[in-house]
């Protein structure tokens, strides 16, 4: 850490071991492109970081003694609709997230969920079978006594056990689904190898409000929902439509009238590109069944694409759960 006094929020020497070998392996990964490569030691990177979240101070207002903003790298909006907002106004935003942390901390418990331990005093256990190092975690939280807000993320053998998880577990908001290792494999920073993540999906509904392609053969659909103020607000897009889908989708398909809630709006390729879609607008008042997984962001948008069952013809806009309420369905 250099010689700098500390500061409250610093890092502790052993919550920075355990993640240690995460940010060097992702590190690793994706080198500088601002051209301080090495000017700066990761870990005080991570200080800046906290610092800045636990004050909520600016970026350019971080003390001397701790790395530039610049140091920290960029990142890019999840993908989703916008309307050309800068970088100025993006770093406005998180500065008054930022700034209202502390009292989301004192309202909001906040827990550390450890699903696996790569390093023990210094030694890489990155090449032993995922059974060895389950073993080593689990007798890490007895040695220490290790509570809340250390949690160990459960793990069992039992099929009937995981299925029950994935049903009751992925009710709470961000719990996705379960993931499925063999207990004879290694951790590979950067490959799932082979582990395999299944998703809780839900059938649900939402709105139609654009389209990639033409008109006469939709590739993949835009779907909205209709937020409390009664805007349409897009919630995701869908899985390329097979051919015979498209043929049935195009026949309800209408060009949106002048002032359609989306004109103006971009939508991004894929989740955190900055390429953007060529869609073309459409009448807002065709229903789509959806089945979705339980990955919502920003209060109602879905990560990952959407895929399409079917229309819901015997549906009006006005059935549709509105936005944030999730995988909920319409009744029928």
């Amino acid at each position: 850490m250099g010689q700098r006094p500390p500061y409250p929020s610093d890092l502790p020497d052993e919550a920075w071991e355990l993640i240690r070998p995460v940010i060097i392996a992702w590190k690793a990964r994706h080198p500088s492109f601002s051209g301080h490569e090495g000017a700066y030691d990761m870990r005080e990177i991570v200080n800046a970081i906290l610092y800045q979240a636990r004050t909520g101070c600016q970026w350019r207002y971080l003390p001397h003694d701790l790395p530039p903003n610049r140091a920290r790298g960029s990142t890019r909006d999840p993908a989703g609709p916008s309307r050309g907002t800068d970088a100025a106004a993006r770093g406005s935003a998180a500065a008054a997230r930022a700034r209202s942390a502390p009292a989301l901390a004192a309202k909001l418990s906040a827990f550390f969920v450890v699903f696996d331990v790569l390093q023990i005093d210094g030694r890489e256990l990155l090449h032993l079978p995922y059974v060895e190092r389950r073993a080593r975690l689990q007798a890490l939280f007895t040695d220490h006594a290790l509570t809340a807000p250390w949690t160990l993320c459960p793990m069992t053998t039992d099929p009937a056990m995981a299925r029950e998880w994935l049903e009751s577990w992925t009710d709470v908001s961000g719990v996705e689904g379960i993931v499925v290792k063999p207990q004879t494999s290694r951790y590979m920073p950067g490959h799932r190898g082979a582990w395999t993540k299944v998703r809780r999906r839900d059938t649900t509904e939402a709105i139609t409000g654009a389209t990639t392609g033409t008109l006469a053969r939709p590739q993949l659909l835009v779907l909205g929902r209709h937020d409390q103020d009664g805007r349409l607000r897009a919630v995701g897009r869908t899985v390329p439509l097979r051919t015979e889908v498209a043929h049935l989708v195009a026949e309800h398909l209408t060009a949106a009238d002048p002032g359609h809630p989306w004109e103006g709006v971009t939508f991004a390729a894929t989740w955190g590109s900055r390429d953007v879609m060529d869609v073309r607008l459409v009448r807002p008042d065709l229903v789509a069944e959806i089945s979705a997984d339980r990955s919502i962001d920003r209060g109602g948008v879905w990560r990952h694409p959407l895929r399409f069952r079917r229309l819901r013809l015997d549906m009006g806009v006005e059935d549709v759960p509105g936005f944030g309420q999730g995988p909920a369905g319409a009744a029928g």
